[in-house]
């Protein structure tokens, strides 16, 4: 019997998608306003595909999502940011970090969805299965890594916000957080917000996603492979954790 190949996500022309009324973001000096609920409203959030996450991704996709020029692309930004030797937190893990090659560090730890992918990825030195959907809580102690990756993945995330402050708390001061995307996802699966823009609709919805998490400083956004050529785009906005303030006793205790 013939084993079914798992899908790949598939590239979308944002261009052509219905952007209905609840989903429209005006933009006003990069930032995002929707009226007076605020700017990431709970409608942003919501999936075609309201089913069970884990079920949707019990099936081992050992496939690239993007080309071999946006992975290179991918591979060489990290070696220009990461720190050598750091502690790394590849989120959303899969087979594949993107890590360039010969590059060395302490330690990768992959936090994914499926057990299978992650154990086919050889840079991980440790692997937790995570649903951040579920449980936005990280479990890793404060402070402990020097980068965290956020490759193509992050259109996935019910909670963007909140998984991003703890993000921020693993974070040393001054590590970077790298959120990566192109125009490729699993449209049942990517949130309205995400669906209802462009590239660079994503950019802006990215900055925000660290505007609201708090704990960082401005973030930032570069273009690894332009949109338009025979390749896929690829985009990263980037943060690094902002410093943190030391604790002090409270007056009278």
């Amino acid at each position: 019997m013939e084993r079914r190949r798992a899908p790949r996500a598939r590239r979308v022309d944002y261009t052509r998608v219905s952007r209905r009324p609840v989903l429209r973001l005006r933009y006003h000096a990069g930032m995002a306003v929707d009226g007076e609920d605020g700017p990431l409203r709970p409608d942003f959030f919501r999936r075609l595909d309201e089913g069970d996450d884990e079920a949707f991704y019990l099936p081992p996709r050992l496939v690239a999502h993007i080309d071999e020029p946006a992975r290179e692309a991918l591979a060489a930004h990290y070696e220009a940011v990461l720190p050598g030797g750091g502690e790394i937190l590849d989120l959303m893990s899969s087979f594949h970090s993107h890590l360039p090659e010969g590059a060395a560090y302490a330690a990768v730890v992959g936090l994914g969805m499926n057990a299978a992918e992650l154990a086919a990825n050889p840079r991980l030195t440790e692997r937790a299965i995570h649903n951040l959907n579920r449980s936005p809580g990280l479990p890793f102690a404060d402070a402990r890594f020097d980068a965290c990756l956020i490759a193509v993945s992050i259109q996935y995330l019910t909670r963007p916000a909140a998984v991003l402050a703890e993000v921020a708390r693993v974070l040393k001061a001054g590590a970077p957080c790298i959120v990566s995307f192109s125009n490729r996802c699993f449209p049942t699966k990517a949130v309205a917000a995400w669906r209802a823009l462009g590239d660079g609709g994503h950019a802006d919805l990215v900055a925000l996603y660290f505007r609201a998490a708090g704990g960082f400083e401005a973030p930032a956004l570069e273009v690894l492979r332009p949109a338009g050529g025979a390749t896929d785009p690829l985009f990263a906005v980037s943060a690094r954790a902002a410093g943190r303030s030391p604790t002090v006793p409270c007056a009278g205790r």
